[in-house]
């Protein structure tokens, strides 16, 4: 629908402002030629007394005239600008004018309003809406808007919107109903006559019904629905997608496309027929426009100790085992589920929320805790643990949903018979035998008809339910612990005391090695000490058979003994270690003799060596 704007008569107009301009003007004329006239008369008729009175009615008629019409001037008389419009309710039509011009109002109308046009910039547009026809047009800039009579602007002027390249605009016509799309880049959309924006409330300013298009990377994709058809189409990445007429974004928007790889599988249903698929190939999957995407399942991998079961659509169960290669890893199949098995927990089993899909077939250790009465009527609580190990994972599944809470309920049951047969104290001395007797003595198929096998079940700790008892067992406790200490205290200090014991035995015999090492050792001295004696007594004998006769036995003393020390001397020049020298009192006081005379004796007694 284009822009339009109400028609009007330019020469009427013009003629109505000629007239308007020239009445005021013609009438201040028409008043001054009648005062000149009267004053001329009044002057040719001054002599005559009875005419001055007539003359004086007569200009105060022409004032009051006067006075008349400038009071109808100042109430009629408009100036209008160039931009403003003055509105005259008339007594049966309305009528406007323009500016700029002067106009002089007849005396006969309601009322007038003097109001501004509406300027309008480039980018700006106002809805008029004509009171008469009810028929409303757009009208927009840029331009200086003079509305018409009946013309109504019932908001202000509004900013055109613009759009960039990846927005968009729809614009609902209330007349018709149609949907008008525009999309970017579009410097200046304007709507039309009896256009709203679809997508937001109010007018189009501030940005009001823009919309970004779904822009998508190469690994999303988007499900569009259209609501007048009922249709809907998908669109994948990458790309820029805009919405038509009556389209939406449904399922959240933007999604992302699964990767499916060797370890994932995608289960999809398709909306027209109810079937299911599973999609294995590899690469990005987008679900087409019928297909909806139920699960995105991982592949189920399995150790050597774990299996699963597989219930399918006939509700038959499948069992599988990680020792077996063909079944180690696998994707659920469609219109099947794992099965899974809600055991109990705890130690007294009061809890079944305990979810488990891969069974382990390991052996397991698993804790228990319960009560039971002696045959003297004594309450106690039994802690222990079973060593236990699913064998036969079909019969599990077909007796049982819950294996832990079975297994020790049934050893409760029969440790409860056990117990009863014996009182406190036969149990105290006992309570190993009864737990072994509990699963090696059951003559029932139980645990074989739920594939279970006890490997060895512990009593790892009692007590008494009851305080009193609890305080009395605690004292025998204690009592016996005591006397145990003692014992293994006494049985320590008499092992310190043999070992100190031996200790000494073995210390008194090594002291008698030792003087036994001694004697023998002294005696060797003493034979060594005779030979050394020998020998020097031989070197004496030598000495003195071969000194000269005429040497005095005195002086060859003293030449031995200097000829000993020297050899003292020479060994402690040389520097070994072993040597010592000792000195005498009379030994210190030595007389200093010439080298010459210390060298003939030397030369003596050397000669006398080398004779022996």
């Amino acid at each position: 629908m284009s822009t339009t704007t109400a028609p009007h008569n330019d020469n009427n107009d013009n003629n109505s402002n000629v007239a308007n301009a020239l009445a005021p003007g013609a009438a201040i004329a028409v008043l001054a030629l009648l005062t000149k006239l009267i004053a001329a008369n009044a002057l040719d008729r001054v002599v005559d007394p009875g005419s001055m009175s007539d003359a004086l009615a007569l200009l105060l008629a022409l004032g009051a005239l006067g006075l008349g019409v400038l009071a109808y001037a100042r109430r009629r008389l408009y100036f209008i600008d160039q931009d403003e419009q003055l509105l005259v309710h008339g007594l049966t039509t309305t009528t406007v004018i323009n500016g700029p011009r002067a106009t002089l109002l007849p005396a006969l109308i309601k009322r007038v309003e003097k109001r501004k046009a509406l300027t309008l910039g480039e980018r700006q547009y106002v809805v008029v809406k004509d009171q008469q026809t009810g028929i409303e047009r757009v009208e927009r800039g840029p331009q200086l808007l003079r509305l018409g009579a009946y013309d109504q602007a019932p908001g202000r002027a509004q900013e055109a919107l613009s759009l960039k390249a990846t927005e968009f605009v729809r614009f609902l016509n209330k007349t018709t109903g149609r949907v008008r799309v525009v999309r970017g880049a579009a410097g200046c959309v304007v709507p039309e006559a009896g256009e709203v924006p679809l997508d937001g409330s109010g007018s189009c300013g501030a940005g009001r019904g823009k919309r970004e298009a779904v822009d998508l990377r190469v690994f999303e994709y988007v499900r569009i629905e259209d609501k007048k058809l009922g249709t809907s189409r998908v669109e994948r990445g990458e790309g820029l997608v805009f919405l038509d007429a009556h389209e939406e974004v449904v399922d959240g928007g933007k999604q992302r496309a699964v990767e499916v790889d060797s370890s994932t599988s995608v289960l999809v249903r398709n909306k027209r027929d109810g079937q299911q698929t599973l999609v294995t190939e590899r690469g990005l999957y987008v679900p087409d426009a019928d297909e909806e995407i139920l699960e995105i399942r991982p592949l189920i991998k399995l150790a050597d100790y774990e299996a699963v079961v597989v219930r399918g659509k006939d509700g038959k169960d499948a069992f599988y085992f990680g020792r077996n290669d063909a079944q180690r890893s696998f994707f659920l199949p469609p219109h099947s589920e794992l099965v899974q098995l809600r055991w109990s927990r705890g130690r007294r089993r009061e809890r079944r929320d305990l979810v488990i899909t891969k069974i382990d077939l390991r052996p397991m250790y698993m804790s228990f805790e319960f009560n039971c009465r002696t045959k003297d009527n004594v309450e106690l609580i039994l802690e222990g643990s079973f060593f236990w190990e699913v064998v036969d994972l079909e019969a599990m599944i077909a007796f049982t949903n819950d294996t832990t809470g079975d297994v020790c309920n049934h050893a409760r049951s029969r440790f409860i018979e056990l117990v009863s047969n014996v009182n406190l104290q036969q149990f105290m001395k006992q309570f190993n035998e009864i737990a072994a007797n509990v699963h090696q003595q059951d003559g029932s198929s139980f645990y074989k008809e739920r594939g279970v096998k006890i490997h060895s079940l512990e009593v790892t700790g009692y007590r008494p339910q009851d305080g009193a008892t609890a305080k009395v067992l605690s004292q025998i406790i204690q009592e016996t612990t005591a006397c145990m200490s003692k014992i293994k205290r006494q049985e320590n200090q008499n092992k310190v005391r043999a070992v100190e014991v031996s200790g000494e035995i073995e210390a008194e015999k090594q002291r008698q090695a030792l003087l036994e090492a001694e004697k023998d050792t002294a005696a060797l001295r003493a034979a060594v000490a005779r030979e050394e004696g020998a020998a020097e007594a031989q070197r004496i004998k030598a000495f003195f058979e071969h000194v000269s006769p005429e040497v005095a036995t005195d002086d060859r003393l003293r030449v031995w003994e200097t000829l000993r020390k020297r050899e003292a001397l020479r060994e402690i020049a040389q520097g070994k270690a072993h040597c010592k020298l000792y000195f005498t009192p009379r030994d210190v006081d030595l007389s200093i003799q010439t080298h010459e005379a210390e060298a003939a004796l030397g030369a003596a007694s050397e000669g006398s060596f080398v004779t022996a």
